[in-house]
């Protein structure tokens, strides 16, 4: 869907991107990820042809980028960018236009999100009369009322409180399901843990981790567990793991520990079972978010 080859840009002595390869699959949920600075939004910027790239080359469907696919992609940037002083109404038609929509296509759309949404009686109403939650709602109808093919969402939950956060997850999910592709940059890792098939992550202006976010997850594992058990440990001394963390509350202790590279979960069971009763024993699978910080910390 979206091939990103090698894209530099420089802002006089700070390099915002440098050899930025990414690749986007059709109909995918992809996570943008990376702490503030990094370089995503400048790399969404070159996507939507809001400023070009010092070299490098981007492809929409097998063709370089070009103006004709303004239409085909739909833009929530993190900083929003609605007249507050136009009626809400008339405002999405004017920006419904823009995307190539007629005037009679561009209301038959917005009236339909506007009832999807439940705001059918904002129409007339102006954007400094909303919340930034409201403001949140319209944005997001201005981004994808055109239909487009790649939806590209920036911070897209900021301003919302979980019951509207929940709102627009469902909409990018049934979105995605009829074929839409996503492009989601956030901060909130959970929200990346529940909508993202695959990542790739920007540190210090280079791409430094992408994949699909299970393959991800895997490649972090570090043949770690939690075990809890009633009674007490004739023999803890053991070569085939070390305790990492350690509570106790009466008879039941709960054990976080790493297996040595030649042992298996197997192992430290049949170690165990003979001495107490194991009532957990579970892998430790690192998050998203545990992952993100193991990598920008530095």
């Amino acid at each position: 869907m979206l091939s990103i080859r090698n894209i530099v840009k420089q802002y006089a002595n700070h390099r915002a991107l440098d050899d930025v390869s990414i690749e986007v699959e059709k109909g995918s949920v992809f996570g943008l990820l990376g702490p503030n600075g990094a370089g995503k939004t400048s790399l969404i910027r070159i996507i939507n042809q809001i400023t070009a790239p010092d070299s490098g080359e981007i492809y929409l469907n097998g063709e370089k980028l070009n103006p004709s696919h303004i239409s085909k992609i739909g833009y929530l940037p993190e900083e929003r960018g609605l007249y507050k002083k136009m009626e809400i109404g008339e405002q999405m038609l004017y920006l419904a236009q823009l995307k190539g929509l007629s005037r009679h296509d561009a209301t038959e759309r917005i009236k339909y999100w506007f009832e999807k949404m439940e705001i059918v009686s904002w129409w007339k109403k102006k954007v400094e009369d909303l919340s930034k939650g409201m403001q949140q709602k319209v944005q997001f109808i201005a981004t994808v009322v055109h239909d487009p093919e790649l939806i590209i969402l920036d911070e897209p939950f900021s301003g919302f409180d979980p019951l509207n956060a929940q709102v627009i997850t469902n909409e990018i999910l049934e979105l995605n399901s009829k074929g839409a592709t996503i492009i989601f940059s956030t901060h909130r890792m959970e929200s990346v843990e529940q909508l993202c098939d695959s990542i790739a992550l920007i540190h210090r202006s280079k791409k430094i981790l992408e994949g699909k976010v299970k393959e991800v997850k895997n490649r972090y594992r570090s043949n770690t567990y939690r075990v809890g058990f009633t009674g007490q440990l004739t023999s803890s001394e053991n070569s085939m793991f070390t305790i990492l963390s350690s509570t106790s509350d009466n008879n039941d202790t709960h054990l976080t520990i790493k297996v040595g590279e030649k042992y298996a979960a197997n192992d430290v069971l049949k170690f165990l079972i003979p001495q107490v009763e194991v009532n957990e024993f579970m892998e430790v699978i690192p998050s998203m978010n545990d992952i993100f910080i193991q990598n920008v910390k530095n």
